[in-house]
């Protein structure tokens, strides 16, 4: 080959080699653009709900592919995904009324009682866990006060949404009304004015009940909202009481402080917090909204600060939250504790992290901190999607650190990757796909605004300020 033939074939091999690396640059780029991102992680999760839901009754699985039994708080969460669904093009209006009216009719049917067993709930609350086929109790859960109002929510949504003069949207509205106000929260009072956790046949009421500062603060404001049972106001100065406990510094931030960011997310899903304030956060100079802000700066700060020495932890790899995990067992070196499901979170010690991740904890928190949120979620997809990224979006959490080989009860370990999760959870799917849907237009929120009991149950727990002083459009 001559000297001319050679340089020019070492020209063509590297301008090709060029053109293929700018090609991949701009796959990359499209690939990882956060608005593709975005877009196709809301509509797979959407699409958990839609195609895993029972349609014979409506009721949406704890978790997905292990199935089983649903949680009525995912049902919650299903209910309200079906009007984003309609406005993000995946269904229509006649197809979200339908599945919307199936649950319904079979929430409003579901035989209640004091028996055991043959009941769905009990005094207009629901047990935690319903069989998938039957709607019945299962595995002896309890009757719990706040995924009961979670459930609610959702319907209330459902109300609210469906506001037209159809026969489908009018029977909405009714079974709606009937079944929040057949809830009777004066019952689930057996220590006034707080409210019970919940309560099971075999042993009554739960031990405890809700004080602040967690996600059932949308249990008090259902409570004080309701037309039939509704509590007195001096529940919210109970569940405000022990509010001061909680105030305080934590990686940067001075907020009122919940270890798990579900505390911080849950009752921002139906709630428009953003300008309102009770008498507790008028003291403190800022509102609900600000506070979960706070919290999702203190977690990302203790990700970088990584006190744990976690693996892959970061600017744009953070959040723990409630979620699934690989065992229960100590081991390494350095003896580290792994926990199964729990609710992992932040504090100044670092002992409720056992470096799970949560893609829930970072994705809906982008409503408080897009700047954080939507790059982690970007990064997660970008560094392991390959993994942790599949039919649904993402499963429900990864774990980098935990590289034993040793029997699981759920989830995988991959090789030179880690420990991931094996299911999509439902409470953790709907937190994604309706606070997204607040990030992205405010659906949830402007929809709730117009819900008289909402509005209600915020004015007398001592709301005032922003939206609620203005009239329902």
């Amino acid at each position: 080959m001559s000297g001319r033939h050679l340089v020019q074939c070492v020209a063509l091999a590297v301008t090709l080699a060029m053109m293929m690396l700018s090609s991949a640059r701009r796959a990359d780029a499209q690939e990882l653009d956060p608005v593709v991102v975005v877009n196709d992680l809301q509509e797979r999760t959407f699409r958990f709900f839609w195609e895993t839901a029972n349609p014979a009754n409506g009721l949406i699985p704890d978790r997905y592919p292990t199935g089983g039994v649903s949680s009525v708080a995912a049902v919650g969460f299903g209910l309200t995904t079906y009007p984003i669904g309609v406005e993000r093009g995946y269904i229509t209006r006649a197809e979200a009324r339908e599945r919307t009216l199936v649950t319904l009719r079979f929430l409003h049917a579901a035989p209640q009682g004091l028996q055991p067993q043959g009941t769905a709930g009990y005094r207009g609350f629901f047990y935690h866990f319903l069989d998938m086929r039957t709607g019945l109790r299962a595995m002896q859960s309890e009757l719990s006060t706040v995924d009961t109002a979670i459930l609610l929510a959702g319907a209330l949504f459902s109300q609210s949404y469906f506001d037209g003069a159809h026969p489908d949207e009018v029977e909405i509205r009714s079974l709606v009304e009937e079944i929040y106000r057949r809830v009777d929260w004066h019952w689930a009072q057996p220590k006034p004015p707080a409210i019970t956790l919940g309560w099971s046949p075999e042993e009554g009421f739960l031990k405890y009940d809700w004080r602040g500062y967690n996600e059932a603060m949308l249990v008090y404001l259902l409570a004080l909202g309701s037309p039939s049972y509704p509590v007195d106001a001096d529940a919210w100065t109970e569940w405000t009481s022990t509010y001061d406990s909680f105030w305080g510094k934590l990686f940067g931030q001075e907020f009122l402080q919940f270890p798990s960011l579900f505390g911080h997310q849950y009752p921002h899903v139906w709630t428009d917090f953003r300008g309102i304030r009770d008498a507790y956060m008028k003291e403190r100079g800022i509102d609900y909204f600000e506070n979960s802000r706070r919290a999702v700066y203190a977690q990302q700060a203790y990700a970088v600060a990584n006190p744990r020495h976690c693996r892959d932890y970061g600017a744009k790899i953070f959040g723990l939250t409630a979620s699934d995990g690989p065992a229960d067992v100590e081991l390494g070196d350095n003896g580290r504790t792994f926990f199964t499901y729990s609710a992992r979170g932040i504090d100044a010690t670092g002992t409720q992290d056992d470096c799970t991740v949560a893609p829930t904890a970072a994705i809906a928190s982008i409503p408080f901190a897009p700047e954080l949120g939507i790059p982690a979620t970007v990064e997660m997809h970008r560094r392991f999607g390959e993994h942790i990224y599949a039919k649904y979006g993402f499963l429900d959490s990864f774990n980098r650190t935990f590289m034993f080989d040793i029997p699981l009860r759920h989830g995988r370990v991959i090789r030179n990757f880690g420990w991931v999760a094996d299911d999509y959870v439902g409470i953790d799917q709907g937190a994604i796909l309706t606070m997204l849907e607040n990030h992205r237009s405010a659906l949830v929120w402007r929809v709730m605004r117009k819900n008289t009991y909402l509005r209600r149950g915020l004015q007398r727990a001592g709301f005032s300020g922003g939206w609620l002083g203005e009239p329902i459009d």
